[in-house]
Parts: C-alpha cells; sequence; structure tokens
C-alpha cells in the first residue's frame, strides 16, 4: 500500500479507490482514521464521483438518454494509477474509459492528490474535462476518524466546534437516499455540537451553505483531537454508522437528489459544470494533534 511521510505524519492510501486508510501521528502514537471494521461499516475514507449520494430511482438523464448510477458514483470502487510519488506527496489518477463512460458518458482525468506538510494532510480533487464539450459532474469526500481518539476517553466526551457560529438546519434524507423537501432546525447561534451516536439515528446530517469553512474534533478529556478546513465546499455532511467509534466529515461539491428532482443531469442541484479543456481542483486539509 503506498505511503508518505514526513517527520510528524505517516499517511497511507490505497490504489481501490485512492482510498486514504491511515494518517498516523509518529509524535503522539495516534492513529486518526477509522479500522475499517466491517461489522459497523467496511470503508475508511472513499471518493465520491462523478455523483455525491444517491439518485432518484438511480437514474439521471442527458441529452435524452438514461444512465444509471449508485450510491455516491463509480470512483471508489475503481483502481487508481499512481502517477506520481514523493516521500511527502502523492497522485492518483483515474481516466475514462469505455466501461465508465456506459454510466456516464464524459471523457475525464481525475487527480487525487495527497500531501503532508507538517501535522497536515492536504488532500486535493483535480478535474480535467478531457472530451470535446461541457463535463457535469460532483465530487466530494467522506473520510471516517476514529472517535474515541485518546484511550481512556468516551464518544460522548467529543464534540464538533465550528468556526464560527450557526444557525442552520439539517436536510432530512429519505428512506430512498434523496433530500426532502425542508430542513429540520439543528443549530441555533451556536459553533458546537456534541457528538452521541443517537444524533445519527436518521441517517447523516447534511448542512447546505454554512458560515464556517472549517469543525474541529476536541474534548474536555483530552488534549488530542483535529482540525478539517473545507473551504470552498458548498455542502457538509456528518455521519457515523450506527453504534460505530468514528465519525465522518464529508465536503462535498454536489449533493443527493431531491425527492422532487427531475433527474436532469444539468438541472441538478450542487451540479458542476467544466468546460472543454478546463480543470476544476479542490482541497481539503485535516491537521491533527
Amino acid at each position: 500500500m503506498p505511503t508518505i511521510s514526513n517527520d510528524h505524519l505517516t499517511v497511507s492510501i490505497q490504489e481501490k479507490g485512492a482510498e486514504l486508510t491511515s494518517i498516523y501521528n509518529k509524535q503522539t502514537g495516534l492513529e486518526y482514521m477509522w479500522n475499517a471494521d466491517p461489522a459497523f461499516w467496511a470503508k475508511t475514507s472513499p471518493i465520491l464521483f462523478p455523483i455525491v449520494g444517491t439518485l432518484k430511482d438511480d437514474t439521471y438523464f442527458y441529452k435524452g438518454k438514461s444512465y444509471s448510477l449508485s450510491r455516491h458514483g463509480f470512483a471508489r470502487d475503481m483502481n487508481f494509477t499512481v502517477s506520481t510519488l514523493e516521500s511527502d506527496t502523492i497522485t492518483f489518477t483515474l481516466v475514462s474509459n469505455e466501461a465508465t463512460k456506459t454510466k456516464y458518458p464524459f471523457d475525464f482525468r481525475f487527480d487525487i492528490i495527497y500531501t503532508v506538510t507538517d501535522t497536515t494532510l492536504a488532500v486535493t480533487y483535480k478535474v480535467i474535462n478531457t472530451g470535446n464539450g461541457k463535463m457535469y459532474f460532483s465530487v466530494g469526500g467522506h473520510p471516517a476518524f476514529k472517535v474515541p481518539l485518546a484511550e481512556g476517553t468516551h464518544y460522548n466526551d467529543y464534540y464538533l466546534n465550528f468556526n464560527k457560529e450557526e444557525t442552520a438546519g439539517r436536510w432530512p434524507i429519505s428512506k430512498e437516499g434523496l433530500i426532502e423537501k425542508n430542513s429540520i432546525p439543528l443549530l441555533t447561534d451556536t459553533n458546537t455540537l456534541p457528538l452521541t451516536k443517537e444524533l445519527f439515528a436518521k441517517d447523516a446530517l447534511v448542512f447546505k451553505s454554512l458560515n464556517s469553512t472549517s469543525v474541529s474534533l476536541v474534548s474536555s478529556a483530552t488534549t488530542h483531537g483535529f482540525a478539517f478546513d473545507y473551504t470552498g465546499f458548498p455542502f457538509l455532511g456528518i455521519w457515523a454508522a450506527k453504534n460505530a467509534d468514528f465519525i465522518c466529515i464529508e465536503p462535498w461539491c454536489g449533493i443527493a437528489d431531491s425527492v422532487d428532482a427531475d433527474q436532469e443531469l444539468i438541472h441538478k442541484e450542487g451540479i458542476n459544470e467544466l468546460e472543454q479543456g478546463a480543470i476544476f481542483k479542490k482541497e481539503w486539509k485535516v491537521r491533527v494533534w
């Protein structure tokens, strides 16, 4: 499994899905990523591309044709190629092919770049439209961080701390995985969200257009935690599997279909439009302590 490292961190990523599997702090001896226990959720950090979330009836329409994609798209299940590798940075590449074009009729190059600097891991999504017309896509992350982090602490000892006060509702997810029409109040003039496993009883917390650009995992029971910067991502998901010891912080450029979506790709909420030959870039970072 490819790794990158510096004096502070060792980071491991598997070629299937270019999936981040480990952030290990050499100085504290702490692992920050979920261990992918299949009894709860057998993934650690899947990449969401070319859609985020669920399509209505798993189907979208483009130029009069229907296409089928399962939740979060196909990138997470495909083998990426390591296209560049240095001690502290690595690039994984996925290129469109005949198989992808049966589900998604666009030519693309998708690079995922992992870079460590001091105690920070940066993850960059780079999408290049290599086709002859406009390209429509969504992209996002789904990293799962271990909670509790430190020995002797408990899940409920931790809370999320946004970098700005928020008054924001969560957007409920239907049993079909679609975004409901109306939000439900959750945050009111606060930057704090205490963690409990009951918080995710009705699936992920989905937020649109938060004021904040970062959120931290902190606790009064330990000095260890992390800060997650999602500047430039218009949607944020927060999720954990039932009774599992992790928290997913999910930066999204895209979102699941709404319950009343017309399923036309170009009308999809949060869809990104990329001109022929153009490059799209977004980056999230996590700093650990």
